[in-house]
């Protein structure tokens, strides 16, 4: 059988993304505990939503996670949801924190993102720059 695709429901399909959320203002806060607790938490959402987390990795001011996801949901949807729900993880555990980065409002993501569609050849590709960038 082959199980580069996913079949549900007369469906086959095999949809990957890369995804890219920046920090707002660039502030280089995802260190240590808090890199820890929002991968924790993109991999907390993507089990309760029915995502694949294929790879992840933190730098000082940005995430990439590559994803794998069903036909009905929609890359902005996602984005969206992650952003939300980090955020506001986020700020209920480190509040006293962010609120030093951020004085006017509960913000932690700027408000685009980079997103690139992959194919098979291409995951592999990403999941070894991912594990090069964690190591480098």
């Amino acid at each position: 059988m082959d199980n580069r695709y996913n079949r549900h429901n007369r469906r086959k399909y095999s949809l990957k993304v890369h995804i890219v959320p920046v920090i707002k203002y660039r502030k280089q806060l995802l260190k240590g505990s808090i890199s820890d607790d929002v991968k924790q938490k993109i991999f907390d959402i993507a089990n309760t939503r029915g995502y694949e987390i294929i790879a992840m990795e933190t730098d000082k001011d940005h995430i990439h996670f590559l994803i794998s996801y069903d036909t009905t949901d929609r890359v902005c949807d996602i984005v969206k949801i992650v952003k939300q729900e980090t955020t506001y993880y986020l700020w209920q555990k480190y509040g006293s924190f962010l609120s030093k980065q951020y004085w006017k409002k509960r913000i932690l993501w700027s408000v685009g993102y980079f997103a690139c569609s992959i194919g098979e050849v291409s995951a592999a590709i990403i999941k070894s720059i991912l594990r090069v960038r964690a190591n480098g």
